[in-house]
């Protein structure tokens, strides 16, 4: 306790003596007046050193406020110099008033009062909703706190901080599962010996690259690799886009069937567990997009590296034969099937819509097509349609669909994986039981949780993977000829009349719906054009440039609108053009959306150019639909994108 305080303790005992002195005299004097006299006498005694003993204490107590007032002075000035924070005071035109010493160490200067904050310290932008920000100064990286009503920044070193953080994230495990395609296919063009001798060549230039890359490397099966990585040795694979998949395309490009690569891998989350379960889900993406690349996904983030070869036709129908069970199974397990497309549908999608109709039909199950509106592109096929009653009552809206499925309907999805391209997505949240069928490469945007996926990017059309799923419902088979008519005009449109992407079972597909009623005659009718769309499209031919020496890109007229088969159809056109290996053309639809249709030859992977504009497709054929821009920007987009491959 302060000596001051001891001092009032006592002063205050004092009081009390006197006060108790004071009653004594009284009594004492009314007692005797010779008492009363000795009481007085003590009495004025003890007030004198009561006074001297106040006086004391009040000059005592001055003494120690100064005292403790330097003290704290002192003290607050020793934080301030020495404290580990730089501190700058700014005004309102942010000029320095006033830093702390270590603000000169950390800017190296000795005089900063009257300089800018932006003269200081270049690139640092303050705003007064802000509460901290990083900020990157003379090698080091500081957290700099805000204080814009007190016109206050603090600073404080992060830099080792900041480099374990780094260091950390780099160290970080990436889990990857590589894929050698083709290599069951190779069975039937080569021998065991050849084989073998193939995979061995194969296997070890993919553990050089991973030696080389300080990737560990761990074969599982004859077929699949376990890859063990860090994220900094990820980033660096990044870098080389995988060339890994090149070597191994170039090095087997001479065998019938040549053997590629694909690669999945994670990073990103801390539980292994998810890290094997997202590497297997990229592996399946990437061979869902045909093989020949990798799919990395870090955290929410799906990237694609390669993709220059189009998916190599499987001559085995193994698959194809257990799609077809599993589809009869589900079909005889729910209360009625539902088939829909994709919105705008084509023939392709109309036809292999009919498909699936007719395989429900085999099995005596209610099925229907869900059908919102008919575009130019199957308008002559839904004429031919409506003379057929059975076929017309199977066709809903969008609304009567949404009154009729119910938790045991079979919804089954054709000629798209994407739920926001499906003619009416609340379907999809309807009923559990999805089935998708399709055979456009696969994009990161997927039906949620189907119960059957068929998605083959080889085949040249739904309708071809359709008429062969038919072949397995039943031994005998009996399609109407329109149905049989529609898939064949949808492979058609798909393979332009046999002369892209076809394989053999394209054929051998061709020749059972032949067999089985389908008209050629009445494909090409249905395929015919009205003279005023054909010289719209011509209009749209004529204003085309040349880009980058071997690319067309050709743009419609601002006041007129387009449908997605018209341009399309202009991108075929301008791909028969001397030099050209990709051709694009920018459209716009009648609700002012953008449509952009791009083909190729196979030499430019059109797909992931679209896929940046945020469409997709395949390799050769791909299209995207923006809104709410210009012609003139949905232009200019598209030529940064082919600037940056």
């Amino acid at each position: 306790m302060p000596k001051f305080l001891l001092k009032r303790w006592y002063g205050l005992h004092t009081v009390l003596a006197l006060s108790f002195s004071l009653v004594l005299l009284i009594a004492l004097t009314l007692y005797h007046w010779m008492y009363g006299a000795i009481g007085i006498v003590c009495v004025v005694g003890l007030v004198i050193f009561v006074f001297r003993a106040e006086k004391g204490f009040q000059q005592d107590l001055q003494l120690y406020l100064a005292t403790i007032t330097h003290r704290v002075k002192k003290a607050g000035d020793s934080v301030i110099q020495e404290l580990p924070i730089g501190i700058v005071l700014f005004n309102d035109d942010k000029v320095i008033e006033w830093v702390n010493p270590l603000m000169q160490s950390i800017t190296g200067e000795e005089m900063l009062i009257g300089k800018n904050l932006s003269e200081v310290f270049p690139g640092l932008s303050i705003k007064p909703e802000q509460k901290r920000i990083e900020f990157a100064y003379n090698e080091r990286t500081y957290e700099v706190l805000i204080r814009f009503e007190e016109r206050l920044l603090y600073f404080k070193d992060i830099s080792e901080y900041k480099e374990l953080s780094n260091r950390y994230q780099r160290e970080k495990l990436a889990l990857g599962v590589i894929h050698l395609d083709n290599l069951d296919e190779l069975a039937s063009v080569m021998d065991d010996q050849s084989r073998t001798l193939l995979s061995t060549s194969v296997s070890g230039v993919i553990n050089d690259w991973a030696h080389k890359h300080g990737v560990y490397l761990r074969r599982l099966t004859a077929d699949k690799f376990l890859a063990l990585m860090d994220r900094q040795t990820l980033e660096k694979l990044e870098e080389s886009r995988f060339d890994i998949l090149d070597v191994v395309r170039e090095m087997t490009a001479d065998n019938k069937i040549p053997i590629t690569l694909s690669i999945g891998i994670a990073a990103g989350v801390a539980s292994y567990v998810e890290l094997g379960q997202i590497s297997q889900s990229s592996l399946d993406i990437a061979l869902g997009r045909g093989g020949d690349q990798a799919a990395v996904k870090v955290g929410n983030k799906l990237t694609f590296y390669g993709g220059k070869s189009n998916a190599v036709e499987k001559r085995t129908r193994v698959r194809a034969r257990v799609i077809a069970h599993a589809l009869r199974d589900l079909i005889h397990e729910a209360e009625q099937v539902i088939v829909m497309g994709h919105k705008q549908p084509d023939m392709d999608s109309v036809g292999a819509s009919l498909g699936v109709l007719k395989a429900v039909q085999l099995h005596n199950k209610p099925a229907y097509v869900v059908l919102d509106e008919i575009n130019p592109g199957v308008e002559r096929l839904m004429k031919e349609i409506n003379t057929n009653q059975e076929l017309t009552e199977s066709f809903l809206t969008p609304e009567q669909a949404l009154r009729l499925i119910t938790g045991r309907t079979l919804l089954v999805i054709v000629d798209t994986h994407r739920p926001s391209l499906v003619i009416e997505p609340r379907l999809l949240h309807e009923t559990s039981r999805v089935v998708v069928i399709d055979h456009h490469r696969r994009s990161e945007e997927f039906v949620e949780d189907p119960v059957l996926i068929y998605l083959e990017p080889y085949a040249s059309s739904t309708s071809e993977l359709v008429t062969e799923l038919l072949q397995y419902q039943s031994d005998r088979i009996n399609i109407d000829s329109l149905v049989a008519t529609a898939l064949l005009a949808g492979i058609v449109v798909d393979t332009k009349s046999f002369a892209f992407r076809t394989g053999s079972r394209t054929f051998e597909a061709a020749s059972f719906l032949r067999r089985n009623g389908a008209d050629t005659a009445t494909v090409q009718r249905l395929l015919k054009e009205d003279l005023s769309q054909f010289v719209k499209r011509a209009r749209i031919i004529m204003n085309t440039e040349q880009y980058k020496a071997n690319m067309a890109i050709a743009v419609g007229n601002p006041h007129e609108s387009y449908t997605q088969v018209q341009v399309a159809q202009a991108a075929e056109l301008l791909l028969t053009l001397s030099g050209i290996q990709a051709a694009f053309v920018v459209a716009k639809r009648a609700d002012d959306a953008i449509l952009i249709s791009a083909r190729s030859l196979g030499d430019v992977n059109v797909q992931s150019i679209m896929e940046q504009l945020g469409g997709g497709g395949h390799l050769t054929g791909a299209a995207t639909q923006m809104e709410g821009i210009s012609l003139n920007e949905a232009v200019r987009r598209l030529k940064e994108v082919l600037d940056s491959i």
